[in-house]
């Protein structure tokens, strides 16, 4: 359990805490890919292109040289997203791989989470298809080799409209070979059917034929769903009847023992770790029953949980058995309300204090799959601008840390690829390259792309060098300067961490103006880290520069900080 002191605030109303989170050897720092674009080099992709015309990234292209360059950035571990088989618009059925319904495929690419074959690789990313799942293997060797850690995706909650495995081990049948698709819901059954409906939704599909309806992915219980949905997944039944909330767990249902057998298999390839895709539409129950029986055999392994209600943050970890979740809901939000809406800085002291106890196990990150990129103009509009975010959410806890490739060039999503119009994400339906990704591989890389790449790996190599961000203590400062006329709390950020004699300063500035920050900092710091007040000599970190400091209860600490800057003043 974490160790909690209480502060009461000068006011004698709201309480603050510190914690000490539970220690780590390293914090991870996950770098998240989809290999389909990450090795992509063409620069003549055209919108809704095929495979043939925009190419395809391949594991292969992933080299050992790729993966020094990603782990010198101060990255452990890579998330591989997207390369188990999915539905797409590409036709391998030369290679005994059935083709997809092109109307309910979501783009060329297709949705990495439409997925087709939970025991295949997809085709498109291997150099030789007939050889996808050895050159898997031997991208997870390579990464190995290069001193990463493998995540891949486990997507428990629904599979492509037309799934069906062609390599799956002997003796694991098919989802929905044997349910009963008269019945809306029965405990035997893989799918929901809508009995007696054509599955009919709000667009044209064609030639494509549904009959029964199957409910879709996001809880669609109808056979009507529209472009919002997810009109081209399936939902799996985990014992659960929507249809008067009755739960039935016992005996197991049939999907639980597929999923298990799923997850065993991946396992047994040597991955490191599973982010498991929208884990709350799953029930508990199975998390409970599934996660303990894979780690039994394979006691290394890490489940990280993909989550948006804080509510159930504490029932996932502890009862679920996950080791990491999502917090874009808690943090991430509220860093992009202090970036885009002017919001006060002041309101990320809550997001600790919301999972207090829990902080070292979020994964917090500015970017993935799903949200548009910082540089975008949906977002900050400027990829210079992210230092204080970058410090804030990597540096705040001993939790992980995740970027999505490109996003350490400043990518700005600002493409229209097709199917993912232009929205300031990058899309993950279409057949397509990203800009900088591209002249990185090429060596061809803007100034300020190159810039950025710097200021990232050297705030990165601090999360792991230094141990009082890794494995410290935690405290934030804002309640001693809420009242300090020479510190904005609207504007400015500040907090310690702490480790065996060394203290760490950490102050932020989401503003267009310098400040001249002079931050109080309270006796039960002073007391709480043993720290031994008086000047001394201090680094700051980002810059390198040295300066004599003073740290003290009465004097306030004295730093300039630049316009969307940062500063990490080490003493020791």
């Amino acid at each position: 359990m974490a160790e909690e002191t209480l502060l009461k605030s000068a006011d004698g109303g709201k309480t603050y805490r510190t914690s000490s989170e539970t220690r780590q050897e390293n914090k991870p720092v996950i770098y998240q890919m989809l290999p389909r674009l990450f090795a992509n080099t063409n620069e003549k992709c055209v919108p809704n292109g095929d495979i043939t015309t925009n190419g395809c990234g391949k594991m292969n292209s992933i080299t050992t040289a790729i993966l020094n360059e990603i782990r010198d950035l101060g990255v452990t571990h890579i998330w591989y997203t997207g390369v188990i088989e999915h539905a797409n618009a590409t036709d391998y059925s030369e290679y005994g791989i059935m083709p997809d319904k092109i109307e309910i495929v979501k783009g060329k690419a297709g949705s990495p989470y439409a997925i087709k074959d939970y025991f295949d690789i997809d085709p498109d990313i291997a150099e030789s298809v007939p050889d996808r799942m050895t050159e898997w293997e031997e991208l997870i060797a390579r990464t190995h080799m290069a001193g990463l850690k493998v995540i891949m995706d486990f997507v428990p909650n629904h599979v492509a409209r037309c799934y069906h495995s062609d390599v799956a081990p002997q003796g694991i049948e098919d989802f929905g070979n044997s349910d009963d698709v008269t019945k809306f819901f029965s405990p035997a059954n893989d799918f929901y059917y809508i009995p007696r409906q054509l599955f009919q939704p709000g667009f044209d599909i064609g030639d494509y034929q549904e009959f029964p309806a199957k409910a879709s992915g996001n809880d669609c219980f109808n056979a009507f769903p529209g472009r919002n949905d997810w009109y081209e997944t399936v939902k799996l039944n985990y014992g659960i009847d929507y249809g008067d909330g009755s739960r039935h767990f016992n005996p197991h249902p049939p999907v639980w023992l597929k999923m298990l057998s799923i997850l065993r298999y991946w396992a047994s390839k040597g991955i490191d770790a599973f982010r498991c895709d929208m884990v709350f539409m799953v029930p508990i129950e199975f998390w409970e029953w599934a996660i303990p029986l894979v780690k039994a055999d394979f006691p290394d392994i890490k489940f990280i949980a993909e989550i948006y209600d804080m509510n159930l943050y504490r029932e996932f970890l502890f009862r679920g058995h996950f080791d990491y979740l999502y917090d874009k809901v808690n943090l991430y939000d509220t860093l992009r309300g202090v970036q885009c809406y002017n919001h006060s800085a002041a309101t990320i002291t809550d997001c600790w204090q919301r999972i207090d106890g829990i902080g070292g196990r979020m994964l917090n990150f500015l970017e993935n799959h799903d949200e548009q990129r910082f540089a975008s103009m949906e977002y900050a509009g400027d990829a210079m601008k992210v230092l204080p975010s970058l410090i804030v959410s990597s540096m705040i806890s001993t939790a992980p840390f995740m970027l999505y490739a490109g996003q350490e060039f400043g990518e700005k999503g600002e493409d229209a690829e097709g199917f993912s119009g232009k929205d300031g994400r990058t899309t993950i339906f279409d057949y397509w390259s990203i800009p900088t990704l591209r002249r990185w591989h090429k060596g061809e890389l803007y100034p300020l792309e190159a810039s950025l790449r710097s200021i990232y790996k050297k705030v990165l190599n601090l999360l792991n060098k230094e141990k009082a961000i890794s494995q410290g203590e935690f405290f934030d400062l804002m309640y001693v300067n809420f009242n300090n006329p020479d510190f904005s709390p609207h504007h400015n950020y500040a907090f310690l961490r702490y480790y065996e004699g060394t203290t760490l300063l950490i102050a932020v500035n989401f503003s267009d103006t310098p400040r001249k920050l002079k931050i109080n900092i309270p006796d039960h710091a002073i007391d709480m880290f043993h720290i031994k007040e008086g000047k001394r000599m201090a680094t700051e970190l980002l810059s390198g520069r040295r300066a004599s400091k003073t740290i003290s209860s009465s004097i306030p600490f004295t730093t300039d900080i630049s316009p969307w800057g940062a500063v990490i003043w080490k003493m020791k």
